[in-house]
């Protein structure tokens, strides 16, 4: 980047720069120790000198050209600005419709469902063990029924959907295409985004159903169905942002994220026919944008170049597509407080910020309410407003990537990509992620770093406003979105209705099918479709995964 000249008059104007000020500043012993959020340890300057190692177009680059630091499209946000995907989901699929007709209305490009921890967890809320948790974390769907009237007068061929659910992911996204059959929207017009990632739910999030090699096989008949016949869908989102709730470092956000992707790509080559540049162009990824502006920002350059070296030179893909690291964002709903909640709001914007100048493709912006309750309808509107104004006002879209070149920038992406290297080397090591899982390696660095960063917070060497510092007893006013506890028996009684009443000998056929599928290794997918049709149950297609492969026991690791 720098002539050995230029390096050298940086040298020299260091040196004469600290002879002048270094009897104005603390002495070294008693300065305090500046980090980052995960406690990288920052420079009080940066110059040529700390990125005089860097090729720039090997390492920099510019937008759209491998190695897709800069960004994947040569345009970015000149061409298109970052989809408004808000993460929303709460009671009845009708509670949810009007929500999601609000936020279009309101100007959100694309939606994005949260469903309750019985749907995620593959039971329908007649189920005993749904009972208090119905439409509680998001939409309670037990039957294609719901799902008809979660997307009533939505047109799919226009909006895009996101599900963020894993074990269940296979019935949720059939049921998805089944509605689109009723609209008459063929199914190479969708376009949406399925979570689908079960590795990180052993690893971080805990919402599992069978262990961890057959729910692998689920999310590979996934993407190889969405490869053959819904092109434009992204069958995986592989996601870091769980793990980063769950007290991961940046680092570790980015290189367990990375290895988990490997592992997909390597089971995907292992057991189908497919060919790398088939499948790679529609993968995903999901990062958390925490509360460190710089460290994010750099986090999200550093993800694409090393994602786009693995596919190149690990999986030797062609195709320039299959490098891209396209990836949704949501805000750290870790880094929000309870106590002054307004004070959330400010996270939540310096967090969008440095999404969007880390270069994402979606952004979801955390409602300052979240840690009390599931977001009010004002809250909703506020942080969707928060990315209307970044995008509408800031200028943050008019150049590509702004800091690139930044002495400071650059060298903490170049430090996050090789600290993030080592990790994958080490999961290699291993004999890969799942090894790593079974192991408890990934389970255990997280621990430890959820540790340590508790410690500084209760110690005051990190600071939290509101909580260790700048506390304060007043109250501000806070409406709370409160759920309808008679919610639970309407959707027990909607359930029960749809089993008295539709074709059960053509569901116990279809439950058959899929049983047969999971036993001889065929497809899942064809044969989950025909059960949402028929009107099986979420939980009755699930049981039938159970049955079949087994239910998983976290084993822990201290």
């Amino acid at each position: 980047m720098f002539d050995e000249e230029t390096l050298k008059q940086v040298h020299k104007g260091m040196v004469g720069w600290w002879e002048k000020v270094k009897g104005s500043v603390a002495d070294a012993r008693e300065m305090k120790r500046f980090s980052t959020v995960s406690d990288l340890e920052i420079k009080p300057i940066y110059t040529p000198d700390d990125i005089k190692h860097l090729d720039y177009e090997d390492s920099i680059g510019y937008p759209g050209v491998y190695p897709f630091t800069r960004g994947c499209q040569p345009d970015m946000y000149r061409g298109r600005v970052w989809t408004f995907r808000m993460f929303s989901g709460f009671g009845s699929a009708t509670d949810t419709n009007h929500r999601y007709h609000q936020l279009l209305r309101d100007g959100e490009t694309g939606l994005s469902i949260a469903y309750d921890y019985p749907t995620l967890m593959g039971y329908d809320s007649d189920s005993p063990r749904s009972h208090a948790e119905i439409g509680k974390c998001g939409v309670a769907v037990d039957t294609l029924a719901d799902f008809e009237v979660l997307m009533d007068r939505i047109p799919l061929g226009e909006v895009t959907v996101s599900h963020t659910i894993n074990p269940a992911a296979s019935v949720t996204w059939a049921m998805n295409l089944a509605v689109a059959d009723k609209q008459g929207v063929n199914w190479d017009r969708l376009g949406g985004t399925l979570q689908n990632d079960m590795l990180k739910e052993f690893i971080a999030q805990k919402t599992f159903m069978c262990p961890p090699e057959p729910s692998i096989r689920l999310v590979r008949d996934i993407i190889e169905f969405g490869s053959m016949h819904v092109p434009r869908w992204n069958t995986i989102s592989i996601s870091g942002y769980h793990m980063r709730e769950a007290g991961a470092t940046a680092v570790q956000e980015l290189a367990f994220t990375l290895a988990d992707g490997i592992a997909y790509v390597q089971d995907v080559l292992d057991h189908t026919t497919l060919d790398v540049d088939t499948f790679a162009p529609r993968l995903s990824f999901f990062f958390d944008s925490h509360i460190d502006f710089f460290e994010e920002i750099a986090k999200f350059r550093a993800a694409r170049r090393i994602w786009a070296r693995i596919m190149k030179e690990r999986f030797k893909a062609k195709n320039p597509r299959s490098c891209w690291m396209r990836f949704h964002t949501q805000t750290a709903g870790c880094s929000l407080t309870a106590q002054q909640p307004l004070n959330n709001i400010v996270r939540t914007s310096t967090e969008a910020l440095a999404a969007a100048l880390g270069g994402t493709q979606s952004l979801h912006t955390n409602s300052y309410d979240e840690t009390l309750a599931l977001p009010s309808d004002l809250a909703v509107t506020v942080a969707l407003r928060t990315q209307q104004i970044i995008a509408d006002e800031t200028g943050v879209t008019n150049t590509i990537d702004p800091l690139a070149g930044s002495y400071f920038v650059e060298a903490l992406t170049t430090e996050m990509e090789e600290k993030a290297w080592e990790y994958i080397e080490k999961i290699d090591g291993m004999g890969g992620m799942l090894a790593a899982i079974d192991q408890g390696f990934p389970q255990l660095e997280i621990a430890d770093a959820a540790y340590r960063y508790q410690r500084q917070l209760d110690t005051g060497v990190k600071t939290l406003v509101g909580v260790n510092k700048h506390v304060s007893e007043d109250k501000a006013p806070i409406e709370i979105l409160r759920i309808d506890e008679e919610l639970e028996q309407q959707q027990i009684r909607r359930v029960r209705d749809v089993k008295r009443t539709r074709d059960n000998r053509r569901v116990a056929e279809a439950l058959g099918d899929v049983r047969r599928a999971c036993k001889s290794g065929a497809n899942v997918m064809p044969h989950v479709i025909e059960a949402v049709k028929a009107y099986a149950t979420e939980q009755e297609i699930c049981d039938v995964y159970r049955e079949i492969f087994g239910e998983y026991r976290d084993p822990g690791f201290y």
